[in-house]
């Protein structure tokens, strides 16, 4: 069975989507993470209701799913955690489509779970430590050192806390992946590895 999908969970300021993107080039399939959140809302039946529940607290379309995902309790607080879990059903539904068009890779979203079932995947997980996630996102993107450390730290507990719960797996645990990266060995370096591994299974 040739390994046509790749899956990319990633920790926060790890580079996941840059290894992504890179990985996608280097196959010359398509790449999708804010693109696939867009696929996800215009595929969704009941995007104008869900906008409307939430009226004033709605962030962009684009943002909407990285919200849910991200701040699941801030959600539900406004009294609408079902469309939490129909998002969840919308995303889940464009995944497995989007894997049956063809060769792609996709961050995050949960890809690993919702095609789980396929043999075709490859799913793969990068991580690294806090100072290298700190040090990455402060060169990037000027933040205030300071304050990211506890920031990440949320974040990884809100990502646990959302895949444990639509998934009833956890998060960065070895076990759910093929292939688990420290993004200290090089972005580039993890994409060659992605790359070749993928090559490999496809013999």
């Amino acid at each position: 069975m040739k390994k046509r999908i790749i899956t990319i969970s990633q920790a926060v300021g790890s580079g996941g989507r840059t290894i992504g993107k890179e990985v996608a080039k280097c196959l010359k399939i398509p790449y999708y993470d804010k693109e696939l959140m867009d696929k996800i809302f215009e595929s969704s039946s009941s995007y104008a209701d869900f906008i409307e529940e939430i009226g004033e607290y709605a962030p962009e379309a684009s943002n909407l799913l990285f919200n849910i995902a991200m701040f699941p309790n801030s959600i539900s607080t406004m009294g609408i955690e079902p469309m939490a879990d129909q998002q969840f059903v919308y995303q889940t539904n464009v995944i497995r489509r989007l894997a049956e068009e063809g060769p792609c890779v996709i961050i995050g979203c949960c890809a690993d779970y919702a095609l789980r079932d396929r043999e075709d995947c490859i799913h793969v997980f990068i991580h690294a430590d806090m100072k290298y996630r700190t040090e990455r996102i402060v060169r990037l993107c000027g933040y205030a050192k300071q304050m990211l450390h506890k920031r990440l730290a949320d974040n990884d507990k809100k990502r646990k806390a959302y895949y444990r719960h639509y998934t009833n797996r956890n998060w960065g645990e070895a076990k759910n992946y093929d292939l688990c990266l420290n993004a200290a060995l090089g972005l580039d370096t993890c994409a060659d590895l992605i790359v070749d591994a993928a090559k490999a299974m496809n013999k």
